[in-house]
Formats: structure tokens, C-alpha cells, sequence
């Protein structure tokens, strides 16, 4: 058993131990953080919008914590909103929202720590992250940094993305950050209506290639008694002059431990 287990205090120590870690790794490193908005100006070129509903059936979770999900999000996609990827720099979800507390606005949402749904100021967020990370893979940006859920908590119900397409993010040292290699530069812009979180990434360019995002081997499993889930996230590189093919690449393999009641599934020896 590691030392963060044995009382809250050990684990609550290692957490800003780590934080300590990101933030002189951030000053040592001098990488070029995305932080230029353009508040007046839309990029011409769409590389890739979606959107996610705020409100779904999460098990037998708090509504109460949906509807406090929401604030958090209103607060959070403010900072990251019209922000500029300039060539070289790396877009960083921490450097931009910050540390989210009760002094921004932040009330208790749902999050997911130490394989179980609990509740934390600023709970919720982690929905901007899977959107952000979503949108990113259809662009030319470079993913340097990207967390995802040990478990899955709740069945699916309107889930409209692979299982395990998204980004778990907690302050500072769990972030999600992607690069921008090329000569151009990407815009995004976020924001939430009365039922969706919604996002797009713009260029002031226009992007050679499309990509299509894909799941593979989807499948539920049984392994000591316990359920699992795993599944493959392919992404193919589409010539947009011609429509041929240029790369299929093998972005994600998850295998998480199921929190909930499955069909029957095979056990693993």
C-alpha cells in the first residue's frame, strides 16, 4: 500500500507535492503557453465543432450536481474562450482556468478521484476537457499531454463519443495540452447554452487534410469477478483534394474497470 493510502493527510501532502512539481517544471521548461485572445475576430477556416449535452442520466448521482456542473463550465470556458495557438505554442487547460475555487465562482460539482465519484469545488469541468480533446484530434495540433478515467462510472445514456475518447484533468499536474507544430494558427472558442456545451476550433488557413475519428473491438469483459470495458480509438489522415487516405493510426487503447451492472460478459483467463 502506498503512503497516500494510509490517511487522507499522507494523500492530500502528495497532491500539492505534485502540484509543486508542474509549477517549477512550468518555469523551468519556458514553454510558449497559449494565453493571446481575439475577442472581435472568428478565424475563417472551421476544422472542427461539437457539442455535449450538460444534462444526462449519470446512475443514481445528485441532479443538484448537474445544475452545479453548469457554473463551473459558464466560469471555465470564459477563460479558455477566443484564446490564439500561435505556431509553438502549446495549448495548456490549466495555465489557462487556473485553480478553480469558491473566490472565481466555483461550487461543489462531481468528479471522479481514487476510483469513485465524489464531490470537489469545481466539479464537472472535466466535460470541457473531453470536448477540447474531441475537437483537437481533428486538427493538425499535437496532443503532448492527455489523462484519461481509470474507471467508468455510469452506463452510457446519450453518450455520443466512443467510450474513453475523453480527457480527465485535475489541478495542475493532470492536464491537457496539445502543440501547435505548423505555420498556421488555430482559434478556439467555447461556450454553453441553455443545453449544451459547445465548442469549435478555427484556423486562419485552410487545413489540407480531414479526420475521421473511429472505435474498434468494443467489448465488455470479466476478470476476477470484477467487470472491465475495452475498446480501440483509430484516427484516419483524409487528402481533402483528392479523398485518399494518407495515415491510420492506433490513438487510444482503454481497458477500465466497470462501476456498474453489465450484460453478460466473457471471462478473461
Amino acid at each position: 500500500m502506498r503512503l497516500s493510502e494510509l490517511h487522507p493527510i499522507f494523500y492530500y501532502t502528495r497532491i500539492e507535492q505534485k502540484r509543486l512539481f508542474r509549477f517549477l517544471a512550468n518555469l523551468i521548461e519556458r514553454k510558449r503557453f497559449a494565453t493571446h485572445k481575439e475577442l472581435s475576430t472568428t478565424f475563417p477556416y472551421t476544422c472542427k465543432k461539437h457539442q455535449s449535452l450538460l444534462k444526462r442520466k449519470l446512475g443514481n448521482s445528485d441532479p443538484k450536481l448537474q445544475e452545479n456542473k453548469i457554473i463551473n463550465l459558464k466560469i471555465a470556458t470564459s477563460e479558455i474562450d477566443d484564446v490564439i495557438i500561435k505556431p509553438g505554442e502549446t495549448f495548456s487547460f490549466w495555465q489557462l482556468v487556473g485553480k478553480t475555487t469558491e473566490a472565481k465562482g466555483y461550487i461543489e460539482g462531481m468528479q471522479l478521484a481514487m476510483g469513485e465519484v465524489k464531490t470537489g469545488i469545481g466539479g464537472g469541468i472535466c466535460q470541457l476537457a473531453n470536448l477540447l480533446y474531441w475537437m483537437a484530434l481533428h486538427t493538425r495540433l499535437i496532443v503532448t499531454e492527455r489523462h484519461h478515467h481509470s474507471f467508468d462510472p455510469f452506463p452510457d445514456s446519450g453518450r455520443t463519443l466512443p467510450f474513453g475518447s475523453g480527457a480527465s484533468v485535475f489541478y495542475n499536474y493532470i492536464d491537457l495540452r496539445f502543440y501547435n507544430p505548423t505555420s498556421q494558427s488555430f482559434q478556439i472558442k467555447v461556450w454553453v447554452t441553455d443545453k449544451h456545451l459547445k465548442g469549435a476550433i478555427f484556423a486562419n488557413e485552410e487545413m489540407p487534410y480531414s479526420y475521421h475519428i473511429e472505435e474498434k473491438d468494443h467489448q465488455f469483459l470479466k476478470r476476477d469477478g470484477k467487470n472491465y470495458r475495452q475498446n480501440e480509438i483509430w484516427r484516419k489522415t483524409i487528402d481533402k483534394i483528392t479523398g485518399q487516405m494518407l495515415k491510420e493510426e492506433l490513438l487510444i487503447q482503454n481497458f477500465s474497470e466497470v462501476k456498474y451492472p453489465i450484460p453478460l460478459a466473457p471471462e478473461l483467463p
